[in-house]
């Protein structure tokens, strides 16, 4: 798409969509964590260099966690945050606040979407992504929600996505 930089972003549910909750250890996890993974290779065999995060729980950090591997391996790879709100992580469990303060601190550029939180913040965030890139990766189950918007936006902004069932199917 002509103006837009090559840039994936990732969109996908949070650990409460997912059938095995905050449990990484079930194996419908692991599997999904290899096909974001397999998914984040193929666009960098693509060309993809640079990848832009949303910062939330659960396949966002698997997402970013996959970039930050392929960086370990391919040093032209660049992971942007894109955080809706500076309090984003705030009413979290501790252990997602350091997992996201650790993914944060690794990352090459954050963007702040607003300074403040607002009911349409997290929109704002996913657009953000979406406007920066000429590819998404999606974990979606198929039914409403933030996920779906995302991806309906970038359908209508011309935006190739691959898109990864959570249980792993493509």
């Amino acid at each position: 798409m002509r103006g837009r930089p090559i840039t994936c972003c990732f969109t996908g549910h949070r650990p409460g969509k997912l059938p095995w909750g905050y449990n990484e250890a079930d194996s419908r996890c692991q599997v999904l964590k290899q096909k974001i993974s397999d998914a984040v290779d193929a666009a960098y065999q693509s060309g993809y260099r640079h990848f832009i995060c949303g910062m939330a729980q659960g396949c966002d950090f698997y997402f970013a966690e996959a970039v930050l591997a392929l960086r370990r391996a391919h040093a032209d790879v660049t992971l942007e945050a894109a955080i809706p709100c500076p309090k984003q992580a705030g009413g979290w469990p501790q252990l997602d606040q350091d997992r996201y303060q650790a993914i944060l601190a690794a990352c090459d550029f954050e963007t702040l979407v607003q300074d403040h939180y607002s009911p349409g913040c997290m929109q704002r965030r996913n657009r953000y992504m979406v406007d920066h890139s000429t590819l998404i990766i999606a974990v979606y189950d198929g039914l409403p929600g933030g996920t779906r918007q995302t991806l309906e936006y970038a359908i209508r902004q011309q935006v190739d996505f691959v898109d990864i069932h959570p249980e792993g199917r493509l």
